[in-house]
């Protein structure tokens, strides 16, 4: 019995120098017999590895190759009908005004119109002096007349009154002792107004005119601003006079 353990130790080292002895043979001789072990046990799966990281991005490819279009074209076709008319659109902007255009031609010579007669042309015309102060107010009352065709103008109210429709002329020249202002009036509306001063006393001329156009029955006459100076000379050293007339009738 006690020489058992020591056959079956025996007995494998002898199985070793054998299989040595194969493994020297099978490199000398490769199609003689080999020694194998006996195949060992699967192992376990192992624990799922981590995700690896993300690749490079990849170079851009090359452009393909356009391809040709196999296709017939078809004729043009047939012009449409016409579509309704759009809305009018938003009107724009003034634009400059353009250059001016070449003169017409001359027209033809118009009929000769009829000859004037001067003789029978209204003629009216004024003309009065102040002698002396005459109470209407602030109307200044030229009393002493000069001129006065057709009974125009009356030396009681100072005041003008038209009895042909025209154009006249009006002027005055007024001589004062101090501040005065004379404003010439038509239908009420003050027409202008003229002012001096006069700090010395002296006797000194206000004067002034205008053109003025009347219809029938309207009215001229000077008036004094008592608020502004109202020195009227009424002595006989110096005339203020007040006179209008006719420059041409109206059409």
């Amino acid at each position: 019995m006690e020489n058992h353990p020591r056959r079956r130790r025996m007995a494998s080292r002898f199985r070793l120098a054998i299989c040595v002895l194969a493994l020297m043979l099978e490199v000398a001789a490769p199609q003689g017999t080999v020694c194998q072990a006996p195949n060992g046990r699967d192992g376990h799966p192992g624990v799922p590895g981590l995700n690896g990281r993300q690749g490079q991005k990849g170079d851009v490819g090359e452009p393909g190759k356009a391809a040709r279009s196999t296709g017939i074209r078809g004729p043009k076709g047939d012009p449409g009908e016409p579509g309704p008319p759009g809305l009018p659109g938003n009107q724009g902007y003034h634009g400059p005004p353009g250059p001016s255009g070449p003169p017409g031609e001359l027209g033809e010579k118009g009929e000769k119109g009829q000859v004037s007669n001067m003789a029978e042309q209204p003629k009216p015309a004024f003309s009065a002096s102040r002698s002396k102060p005459a109470a209407n107010g602030n109307v200044v009352v030229f009393d002493k007349i000069i001129t006065n065709s057709n009974n125009i103008y009356s030396g009681e109210m100072g005041v003008f009154t038209c009895r042909t429709p025209g154009y006249y002329y009006f002027t005055f020249q007024v001589i004062s002792t101090g501040n005065l202002c004379l404003t010439l009036k038509h239908k009420e509306a003050s027409v202008a107004t003229f002012c001096d001063t006069n700090s010395q006393g002296l006797l000194q001329v206000n004067s002034g005119g205008s053109v003025l156009k009347l219809n029938e029955g309207e009215r001229v006459w000077l008036e004094t601003d008592p608020q502004a100076g109202s020195a009227v000379y009424d002595g006989t050293d110096a005339d203020s006079v007040f006179s209008g007339f006719l420059l041409f009738p109206s059409e």
